[in-house]
């Protein structure tokens, strides 16, 4: 599954046979939900981070996961209530790939003693506000083998740049210490220079090299979407070096601080919301 480029034909980019099924997500996540100054903008971040949720994308203690399970069930159903809610209520509701007994029960003791009176809108607001604290927040993992062979996913969140093994984040770099990165085959390079001008590469392999240069692609363009004040600031990239001829990409469209300065611009009504 890759992303829509809005510079190239549509039908062009369709890859199977027809009939074509294309979703709608969120690409880029904010760094800050709830500054969305619109209700529904909120309301479909917190769909897809549901949806993460539910897919094991984002990774959380059960002390997190319950928590935002509540959140989900007050967004969802209201206030607890004993003739509506009978005995194990929260077991009919998916959360997450796979859970226990002993977490449907902390999911409804939650909801039933501290999230009483919440609107879906604030439900959905503070869901919001604890999902963007967790390590994998905003993360679309590429699977990767590092230098020893050991199996691990990539991913570019509003923060930086991660890597994950074993369900633990055990490379965080942020965007502004990421000088470049590059690819040649299925390997994929990312340059990285920290304080006291200590510089590092970190070197993966992807499963093609198609996956590879969509890797690349990726990242090019969340760090341009994060790390950049204003488009204008946006330079084609290459992938090339004295040795080998590499791809050229341009990340098209606005950054992360032009969206929120338009999105604070905002002056129409409000629309309805289906949920």
């Amino acid at each position: 599954q890759h992303w829509l480029e809005f510079t190239k034909s549509v039908v062009k980019q369709m890859r199977a046979q027809p009939p074509f099924t294309m979703c709608f997500r969120v690409k880029f996540y904010p760094t800050d939900p709830a500054a969305l100054k619109e209700e529904i903008t909120r309301y479909l971040v917190f769909l897809q981070i549901k949806r993460d949720l539910y897919h094991g994308r984002l990774l959380c203690k059960t002390s997190d996961a319950a928590l935002l399970a509540a959140y989900i069930l007050q967004a969802e159903i209201g206030d607890y209530d004993p003739g509506k809610h009978p005995e194990g209520y929260s077991s009919k509701f998916q959360f997450f790939p796979k859970h226990s007994e002993k977490l449907e029960r902390k999911i409804a003791e939650i909801h039933k003693s501290e999230l009483s009176g919440q609107t879906p809108a604030t439900s959905e607001l503070n869901f919001l506000r604890k999902a963007q604290t967790l390590e994998t927040y905003g993360v679309d993992p590429h699977p990767c083998k590092d230098v020893s062979g050991n199996a691990a996913f990539l991913a570019f969140t509003p923060f930086g740049f991660v890597v994950l093994q074993g369900n633990k984040r055990v490379h965080f770099i942020k965007w502004n210490e990421v000088t470049k990165m590059k690819f040649e085959g299925k390997t994929f390079y990312l340059y990285v220079s920290q304080k006291e001008e200590k510089k590092i590469v970190l070197t993966y392999f992807a499963p093609t090299p198609e996956a590879c240069k969509h890797l690349w692609k990726c990242g090019i363009e969340n760090q341009a979407f994060y790390k950049l004040e204003k488009s204008s600031q946006v330079r084609t990239v290459s992938s090339s070096n004295l040795f080998f001829k590499g791809s050229r990409f341009r990340y098209s469209g606005r950054v992360a601080k032009e969206v929120m300065e338009s999105s604070a611009k905002i002056k129409r009504e409000p629309p309805e919301i289906h949920r």
